[in-house]
């Protein structure tokens, strides 16, 4: 994806990036809501593939630090010198920009006192019990579809302040349709050559500013919003120009 920034287009995967671009919006107003720092979160991913990885470069990129995240694979937590790895060049670079600390388990481990669940993984990995362990006003975004890694509903009951589901039919939907179509039409009105950073987290503090009084059930706007393409379009615009 990095390659075809240099062919002259703007060019961006929505699964992908789109996706990272309204989970980065949906933190945003989650931090507010749980009155905590991106930069003090320990954040712990389940999925190491293309989403979880343009969403952890995302938030990295936006404040969130390197030894505060943990990614966890089908193998458990993503280490350096995990042996598995050694011919995976994608899971050795997160080995590198994470978990300093050198941690080593499974998820259940890896959420020990975390603040902040991020799942584009696969369904009921997360038990109550694991979110139990998690800080005092855990977020969770579970992401798997159509089931999500753990049941918003049982999430809540065992204690997480803010979750977050890829569907429909529960509060705070992170749906890659509030970033797309906004990022595309600012980057074709402004003739950007390329999708930039400052681009896509313009995007994502524009989706974040929608939401005025952000609640636990309320972190980011509904896709039906017909408002949602032209606050993104103009803050992709104004991040080009810069």
């Amino acid at each position: 994806m990095q390659a075809l920034q240099d062919i002259g287009i703007p060019v961006m995967h929505d699964d992908q990036h789109g996706t990272a671009v309204v989970v980065l919006a949906g933190l945003i107003n989650a931090l507010k809501v749980a009155k905590k720092k991106i930069e003090d979160v320990k954040i712990v991913f389940s999925g190491a593939g293309a989403a979880g990885t343009a969403i952890l470069k995302l938030l990295l990129s936006h404040g969130a630090l390197g030894k505060n995240v943990v990614v966890c694979d089908t193998k458990g937590i993503i280490y350096l010198g995990r042996e598995d790895l050694a011919g995976n060049n994608a899971k050795k670079e997160l080995a590198m920009i994470t978990n300093n600390g050198n941690k080593k388990g499974d998820l259940a481990a890896a959420l020990k006192n975390a603040d902040v669940f991020i799942g584009v993984s696969q369904k009921n990995i997360v038990s109550s019990q694991m979110v139990q362990s998690m800080a005092k006003n855990a977020i969770i975004f579970a992401m798997a579809n159509p089931e999500p890694e753990i049941m918003p509903n049982l999430a809540r009951e065992a204690g997480a302040l803010v979750v977050a589901t890829g569907r429909s039919d529960f509060p705070n939907q992170v749906n890659n349709a509030l970033a797309f179509p906004g990022i595309f039409r600012g980057a074709l009105d402004c003739r950007a050559t390329r999708i930039t950073e400052k681009m896509k987290i313009a995007a994502a503090e524009a989706l974040a500013g929608m939401v005025a009084k952000p609640t636990a059930e309320e972190i980011i706007p509904s896709v039906l919003d017909r408002k949602v393409v032209g606050v993104v379009a103009k803050a992709v615009m104004d991040a080009w120009e810069k």
